[in-house]
This record gives C-alpha cells, structure tokens and sequence, in this order.
C-alpha cells in the first residue's frame, strides 16, 4: 500500500500535514477571528498544534484489487449457495424448519450471505475466548475448527501474553486486583452486586452522590448525573431534551446510540458531513431563515449533537469552530465524549481540554465510563438546571435500573487516579504515556506503508485493509 505520510484529507481536500486543515496561521482556538485564551482548571491553556487528520484514498490498484476480490468473492459465494441448495455441498448455516415454509421469512436469505461466504472463512479471527483480565497483554484458549469455521472445539492449552490490539481500555485501568482497588472490593461486601431499583424509587445511594459530586469537579461543570447503562445514556435522554418541533442538526458519522435517540425523540433530524464546518453552518443558515417545514414557525430547539472522538474514523471534532457556530446561530451544543473523556487533554479530562476551552461553552457534556476508566455506565453533564431536569423527566432514570454500588466505587477509584486525589501522579503518567503511544504507534504504521485514519492525537487507530483476502 501507499505510503500516507504525504498529506491529509480533511472534508474531501488534500492538505499538506505542515498546514492547519482550518486554514489558519495557527492552532489556537479562535472565534470570529479572534484566538481566545481559555481558563482551565485555574490556568491559562492554548491548543497551539495544528490539527492533522490524515483520511488518505487508497492507490488506483488497490481498489481494483478489493473490487475484484470482492466480484470474485461473490460469484463463487452464489455457486456454492447453488450447491447447497441442491444438496451437494453440506449447509450448515441457519436455515427456517420444514414446518415454518409457509411462513414470511424471520430474516431474508441474502442478509447473512457474506457471513456464510466470507466471515466463516475467517472467523476464527473474532470471538475469541479470553481467560484473563482484557489488559495490555492477555490469555486465550487455543480452539481448533474441524469444519470450516462453523464450529469450535477447545483444546485445553491455554496461549499466554497476547498483545491486546482492540481494546478500549485507554489507560488499563480495568486490570487485576491489587491494593487500590481494596476500596471495591469494600463497597461490594457492604452494599452488594446490585441496587434492583431505578434512581427515582431506592435506587439513589451515597455512592452515586459522591461519584456525581466528584465527577463535577473533574469536568469543571455544575452538576452531574450517572447512569448504569453507556448506549442508554444517549438513547433515553435525548428525546428528554427535543421533541416534536424541535431540530438536530446530527453528524453523519455519529454513533448508533445518538442515531437511536435522535430518531425516538421525534424532532427533525438533519445531517452535516463529517466534521464539515461549512455543511453545518448552511444547515444553521437554512433552519434559521426558513424554519419548519410547511408552517415556517421557528425552531423551538435546534440542537447540535457530535462526538469527541469519532470511535470508527479516529477524527476529533473540530470544537472551536462548533462552539463559534452555536454561539452564532443561538444552537445548542450535544457533545459525546466516550472515546475523550480520560484519553484526550494533557490530564485527560476530553476534548474540551484538548482544546483549552471552557466546559460552560458545551451546553449538554455526555461521556461513558467503559473506556478510560475501566466500568460500565455514562454521564450527564452541564449546568444544574439541565442536570435537574434530566433527574425528572429522563427515561433511564424513571425505568432503568440504577448503576451498580461497586461499579460506582471503582468509577470514582479510577478518577481520583487520573486527578492525582490518590496522592500520587500515576494516573497523569498513564494519560501522558497513551498520548506517546499514540503519536508513536501512528508514526510507526505510516512509515510501514499502511493507510490509517484519523487524528494524529486520536488514540482510536483505524487501520485500512480494503482486500477481503488481506483480513486474516
């Protein structure tokens, strides 16, 4: 492949990595032209690094090569389902009973073609069993296939210190047990597994308060609200905050939990390129000048929602600008920080400190607690009013079972890592260390020639194969 060092694609242009993809003489944040200096936890702080986000094309002969790979692919694909269908070959994917073939079909037989023809080729790639804790080396049992793939039988060896290459586990947080989690371990005896009870009824504890009073103080906002579920954080409080009358203005690569919460809310979604300024602002332009559809009334809310870190891409979201535009057209701000927040920021608190920017200028900060910190769950943030509100009126706190006591301690044993409340700088050196292994692990796959994507500071790495053959 290509070699990708020579420039970077930002919105469909080519830009040379010496330049800012904004076309401004330097990386500050600026808005209405003017560079603004930001105050973060009590210091003045500057983004003065140009931003370099690489989406490099592949080279002519590559997409020929993947084309043909997968022409090929799929003509022999339709051979053999021809040859199972007439017995000759043995098919031993799922197929409808004898006595449901008057039925409408549970699922179209097309659907799961290429996971018969080219997944099982290479499925022993994926869903492998792990036996020990998911850190930056791991264990798997060995497991051998007698048919193709179809099936797996265990062989009872164990293979030792894999490289764990697909993890969300930034800062390694979720590891073994050792002293400092002696704190969990502690909450687990005295308040057990689980609350079985939504917020609203039993299911708020003193551990909830003390994680929502500490992770205020760690995004420097107002208040904050916990929830036991990361997916349901975006899907049940977004139709909380729009409804019908309402817009959002979604970027098209925007994860599935804000699609889904877009789409339940039921206000007006539109969608803006990825990280395209220009297509958001003509957006804003329109819903201003021309309003809803039909009556023309103005947009009760026009809400803005993006992601700090792009979890498939490995892009960050152009921030200073976003704020610029929101503040510009009376917009609010949606941003989801489940890859950022831990892993972005010179003592991991998001993109917001990535970019030296104040927490106030993001009206509704989102952030998930199964990356960085090694749990499971997510975040609400912002001021106390939206806070309050969401208390009331959102569906994961109305009907969803509250986030889990010893979950809640090791939430709060991680953050009080990464602020140095621990009395040590273990968790700034962990952040500073991701940071290195980013840049250097980036750095290293360019200069072998592969096509990577993203951010140059994005610790999301994702690495372009194209060739179905290439996979394994």
């Amino acid at each position: 492949m290509a070699n990708s060092g020579g420039g970077a694609v930002c919105n469909g242009h080519l830009h040379s990595h010496k330049k800012q993809t904004d076309g401004s003489p330097s990386g500050n944040c600026t808005k209405n032209g003017i560079v603004k200096e930001a105050q973060q936890n009590g210091k003045p702080h500057f983004y003065d690094k140009p931003i370099v986000e690489s989406f490099e094309e592949a080279p002519l002969h590559v997409i020929v090569f993947t084309y043909m790979g997968y022409g090929i692919g799929t003509l022999f694909g339709y051979l053999r389902d021809f040859l199972r269908s007439w017995g000759i070959e043995k098919c031993n994917a799922a197929t409808e009973r004898e006595e449901q073939k008057d039925f409408v079909p549970l699922y179209q037989n097309f659907e799961n073609f290429y996971t018969r023809n080219l997944y099982m080729r290479i499925r022993d790639n994926w869903n492998r069993t792990i036996c020990s804790v998911p850190g930056a080396l791991f264990d798997v049992m060995e497991r051998v296939s007698d048919d193709y793939n179809w099936t797996f039988r265990f062989t009872g060896r164990i293979i030792k210190d894999v490289i764990n290459m697909g993890s969300y586990n930034f800062l390694g947080l979720a590891a073994r047990y050792d002293e400092s989690m002696r704190t969990v371990k502690d909450v687990l005896e005295s308040y057990g597994v689980g609350v079985a009870s939504t917020r609203h009824e039993m299911g708020t504890l003193n551990k909830h308060k003390e994680l929502e009073d500490l992770l205020a103080k760690f995004l420097n906002v107002e208040a904050a609200m916990v929830f036991g579920m990361g997916f349901a954080t975006n899907s049940m409080n977004i139709p909380a905050l729009v409804g019908k009358g309402c817009l959002i203005l979604s970027d098209e690569l925007n994860h599935a939990s804000l699609v889904l919460g877009a789409r339940i809310s039921g206000a007006t979604i539109r969608i803006f390129k990825h990280n395209n300024i220009q297509s958001l602002e003509k957006l804003l332009r329109d819903a201003i000048i021309y309003g809803q559809p039909r009556t023309r009334r103005a947009w009760k809310k026009i809400l803005i929602i993006v992601e700090g870190i792009y979890s498939m891409e490995g892009s960050i979201v152009r921030l200073p600008q976003i704020v610029a535009l929101k503040k510009k057209y009376k917009a609010y701000l949606y941003v989801d920080e489940a890859h950022s927040i831990g892993s972005l920021g010179p003592t991991g608190r998001g993109v917001v400190e990535f970019f030296g920017m104040d927490p106030q200028d993001v009206d509704v900060l989102m952030g998930t607690f199964t990356k960085s910190f090694g749990a499971s769950g997510g975040y609400i943030a912002g001021r106390k009013d939206l806070v309050d509100y969401l208390r009331v009126h959102s569906h994961s706190a109305v009907y969803a079972t509250s986030m889990s006591p010893p979950i809640a301690e090791q939430i709060i044993r991680s953050m009080k890592l990464i602020m140095g409340l621990d009395g040590t700088t273990e968790g700034l050196q962990r952040v500073q260390q991701l940071a290195k292994n980013t840049r250097y692990f980036r750095q290293r796959l360019n200069e072998m020639g592969f096509i990577v994507y993203g951010n140059e500071e994005s610790p999301v790495i994702p690495l372009l194969l194209y060739m179905p053959s290439k996979v394994a």
